[in-house]
């Protein structure tokens, strides 16, 4: 009889034993059988763990066998192998495990060759609950340098939790549910599929064996190589997978569905797949397309064929990431894969285009050479953001994604990096929470940001040069970025870019093993002719830690022009202010009158503050003539401008001053700049008195552009000039322009009373007119959004329905939604449960709403990762900014510190940005009132 001896489960949905009634062998002596026992979390501290795997062996190759019921009980039985090199002398063998529950007779450890009775016997076995591990304790010890197999039978289950092997489902056109099973391993999952050493520098090779019912197909990182049919079970075949190229196990993947695909070949050597629903898969059309070309793309830039003979892009109804780069197996959220041009906005084929393009990337540069640890994540991340942009880029070079991603992702992680509460890039980790929590702006954007300015002062050339021998040196191996140092400084060397006393090491370690980013003071001289440049760490509000700002040095790559010369294409850097410099003295600029521009197109991580005098300069030159300063430093100027005011590094009549020129802007990037900061502004004053006067500004400066771009969407309208009208109308009707908001109304009227006709409204304007009708009516238009949500086919409309209807401001409409999200027989994914808090948490109406929910359940709030927990209270909290609020934020954050685990740092975030804008309504609020007064913007009424 098999017994079931070790749990890491749980699931008491199933009448399994939980992890404190542990199923033992009866045994009378432990000479005959092997006993067990288990080490619950709480006899360890979490910090005291020492979670990573002992060293003494190393894996290098897994035979995996699974038999996923999905149309049953969701239970899977499994086997696994894996053949293990000893490094040093061991009496144990250490995996990881988690919800698995394994077959203590079953499990066997025998020498390479021979044969299974006839190996090392196991005296104990152990699970440890806090570090996930399955201990085989043997009786004797395995020699170094030998090699060995422990194989074992296992039982896992199919959670519904979007992680580790879970299922899914969705509805056909027949309304009938189908079931699906998939997997998400990264960062720490692989160990709910089954047992392995679940550490991303113990790569081996795979052979996976999948069970299916004949009516479904499987899916894993190779081809199949034999399907053959389960003696004993009609209906049943074995689906057996080529042997893999050596990868972690975090990259290991497998698919089981009913889905259909289309397919292509790509350089006559890599067959690409799009798999889809039957009734999506009209709609892969433009993956199928796009996906060839940056392929392509990227085997030709890092200068090495793509390893794998196919590629296969699975469209899955829910996944809890946006898209994973599984190596030939990349999964993907129904709406970043899926683009229908009828249907779906313009933005959503950008996405489709950019998630398609980073998981690409990321088939080199993670999984090709992978970090030796998550405290690199960074390298897979940055680099895969930085890189999908360059695909993008070649794919549809009329989007100009490497300007526009500035604003989006530069600017964006620039305030995220400004609290002092950021962290380094390259980062200690070692709790799968802590994991967790730098899958982040700093890792993804900020790690982009440096890689962006480091291809700038390398150059392009030296740059790809530096980057192909990384990889071609360190093909199926692991990393650290002082590997990626080293043969970036051999290029540079070599091409004469750097001096040979300057390596790149010394210049990244200033960007990667500190937080935050410095601001350029530039005090020219009352000649102009030359200026003294320091340098201190950026931070929006100077708190009682901030007092060491100055400590903080790095290497800058100094670029600048003058209004003479006005070249902003030099990006490659002039100077450097070194990590040891106080001050650097710029020469040869020119007179007094004339202004100086550094950090031409923002290549560099840096923000740069002037003197007074060289600002009004800059103000002066806008207004004469925007276009001699090119757009991305136009748009650099507004982001610097407006956040030395917000933090009270710059007069903000100096910050406005700027905005004056804008009525005659014409190109997208400052505008979308522009408009972003004066959110927040805007989202600070909704509340106070003042809010009047800033609505009849903002409405003064949006107006020209409304009326210079229109309402009515152009679809042949290059598709910046679509962006930068989408920024016009959404501006115009939220700020109450009666022919914005009279449009609107018109269009989703005519829209309900033709439901049908989904023609009438520009895809790219749907938001706004969705979002305003909905705010504006009550009821009917709210029920009318939630029939068109169930009854949509296409993923990136139910996405844009969802966040639409948080708009109302009915207050029991948005309570009724608030329990719908929450309810899972509602209709709302798990997946999409985020996207519904945290839309109606943007609502003036519905903050409070979800503030109340999360506050009173946050220990019964599941979501499918628990730092999405703690990026939920920082959209809720967002425009917090009374001393009653950060009262209240307070008070919970101490009741529920226990409870925190996993959101440690975005709870910090969350109190330090309310905090701050606390500190910037104290110090700025009456300023801007003032300032609005004084330029007839008053909203003050009359008295009699």
């Amino acid at each position: 009889m098999l017994l079931f001896a070790l749990l890491a489960l749980g699931h008491a949905a199933l009448g399994l034993p939980q992890a404190d009634d542990v199923t033992i062998s009866p045994s009378t002596s432990t000479e005959s059988q092997p006993t067990t026992t288990e080490v619950p979390v709480s006899t360890r501290e979490k910090t005291d763990l020492g979670i990573r795997l002992p060293g003494s062996l190393k894996p290098l190759h897994y035979l995996v066998k699974l038999q996923p019921f999905i149309n049953g009980n969701f239970s899977i039985f499994g086997y696994m192998e894996v053949e293990m090199e000893v490094l040093e002398p061991t009496s144990n063998i250490t995996l990881h495990m988690a919800d698995i529950i394994t077959k203590n007779d079953t499990i066997k450890v025998y020498a390479s060759g021979q044969e299974k009775g006839r190996g090392v016997r196991i005296k104990t076995h152990e699970y440890d609950h806090g570090r996930q591990f399955y201990i085989a304790h043997l009786k004797k010890e395995l020699q170094k340098g030998r090699k060995y197999v422990l194989s074992m039978e296992f039982l896992g289950y199919l959670n519904d939790k979007l992680h580790g092997f879970y299922r899914s489902t969705y509805m056909d056109a027949a309304g009938n549910t189908r079931n699906i099973a998939v997997t998400q391993f990264q960062a720490t999952d692989a160990r709910r599929a089954f047992p392995c050493f679940d550490e991303p520098a113990l790569k081996a090779t795979f052979e996976i064996h999948l069970a299916r019912e004949s009516s479904m197909t499987t899916l894993s990182n190779m081809p199949i190589a034999e399907t053959v049919p389960i003696i004993g079970q009609e209906g049943w075949v074995w689906d057996r997978y080529e042997k893999s190229v050596p990868m972690s196990t975090y990259l290991v993947a497998f698919v089981v569905s009913d889905f259909v695909q289309v397919n292509t070949t790509v350089n006559d050597s890599v067959v690409l797949r799009v798999w889809a629903r039957r009734e999506a898969i009209d709609q892969a059309e433009y993956a199928l397309k796009v996906g060839p070309k940056i392929l392509s793309f990227f085997e030709e830039y890092f200068g090495l064929p793509f390893p794998l003979p196919k590629m296969d892009m699975v469209a899955l109804p829910d996944f809890s990431a946006g898209a994973m780069e599984n190596w030939g197996l990349i999964t993907y959220r129904e709406r970043y894969l899926m683009y229908n041009p009828e249907v779906s906005t313009p933005q959503s084929r950008v996405s489709v285009a950019v998630t398609i393009s980073h998981e690409l990337a990321h088939q080199w540069f993670g999984n090709l050479v992978t970090p030796v640890w998550w405290d690199d994540l960074w390298l897979n991340e940055g680099f895969a953001t930085y890189i999908s942009y360059l695909g993008v880029d070649h794919a549809e070079p009329t989007w100009k994604v490497m300007e526009t991603s500035l604003v989006e992702r530069v600017h964006g992680v620039f305030g995220l990096d400004s609290l002092e509460s950021s962290h380094k890039i390259s980062v200690r980790v070692d709790h799968p929470d802590e994991i967790a929590e730098v899958f982040d702006g700093i890792s993804y954007e900020k790690g982009s940001s440096i890689i962006r300015m480091m291809t700038h002062y390398l150059t392009e050339a030296t740059f790809r040069k530096g980057l192909t021998n990384y990889l071609k040196a360190l093909s199926y191996k692991n990393a650290v970025q002082d590997d990626l140092w080293k043969y970036l400084t051999l290029a540079a060397h070599e091409d004469g870019i750097l001096p040979q006393d300057v390596t790149v090491k010394m210049i990244m370690d200033t960007w990667t093993l500190q937080m935050g980013y410095p601001v350029i003071y530039v005090k020219r001289s009352l000649d102009g002719t030359s200026a003294i440049l320091t340098q201190e760490r950026f931070l929006l509000e100077r708190g009682t830690n901030s007092s060491n700002i100055r400590d903080y040095k790095w290497w800058v790559p100094l670029t600048y022009t003058n209004q003479s010369e006005a070249n902003f294409n030099q990006t490659q850097a002039k100077l450097w202010m070194m990590d040891t410099d106080d001050y650097i003295v710029v020469s040869s600029l020119p007179p007094t009158d004339q202004w100086v521009v550094f950090n031409l197109q923002q290549t560099g991580y840096y923000r740069v503050n002037y003197d007074d005098h060289n600002w009004n300069l800059i103000i002066q030159q806008l207004k004469k003539d925007h276009q001699v300063i090119c757009p991305i430093n136009r748009a650099q100027i507004i982001d610097d401008a407006m956040n030395f005011a917000k933090a009270g590094r710059l007069s903000y009549n100096i910050a406005i001053d700027v905005y004056a020129y804008l009525r005659k802007e014409g190109e997208y990037l400052p505008w979308a700049t522009g408009v972003n900061k004066l959110s927040y502004i805007e989202n600070m004053f909704k509340r106070r008195s003042g809010y009047g006067a800033l609505k009849r500004y903002l409405l003064d400066l949006v107006l020209p552009l409304y009326e210079t771009v229109g309402f009515d969407d152009k679809l042949e309208d290059p598709h910046l000039e679509q962006r930068k009208r989408k920024i016009a109308v959404n501006w115009a009707c939220k700020l109450g322009h009666k022919d914005c908001l009279d449009k609107v109304l018109t269009l989703y009227r005519q829209w309900m009373a033709n439901p049908d006709n989904s023609s009438l409204i520009s895809p790219n304007l749907k938001w706004t007119v969705y979002c305003r009708a909905i705010k504006e009516g009550g009821e009917a238009e709210w029920d009318f959004a939630w029939e068109q949500y169930l009854k949509t086919n296409v993923a990136s409309e139910k996405t844009l329905l969802l966040s639409a209807m948080a708009c109302s401001e009915e207050a029991w409409i948005l309570s009724r939604y608030l329990e719908m999200a929450i309810n899972p027989v509602s209709g709302i994914r798990l997946q999409d449960v985020s996207v519904v808090l945290g839309s109606i948490s943007y609502n003036d109406v519905g903050r409070s709403l979800v503030w109340n929910y999360l506050t009173r359940n946050w220990n019964d709030i599941y979501t499918f990762k628990k730092r999405r927990r703690g990026e939920l209270m920082k959209q809720v909290t967002y425009n917090f900014n009374t001393e009653q609020e950060l009262q209240e934020v307070q008070s919970f954050l101490r009741r529920r510190k226990v409870s925190l685990e996993g959101n440690q740092r975005n709870v910090q975030q969350v109190e330090e940005k309310v905090r701050n804008n606390i500190a910037w309504m104290d110090a700025n609020y009456d300023v801007i009132v003032q300032w609005l007064e004084e330029n007839g913007y008053s909203s003050k009424l009359r008295v009699a």
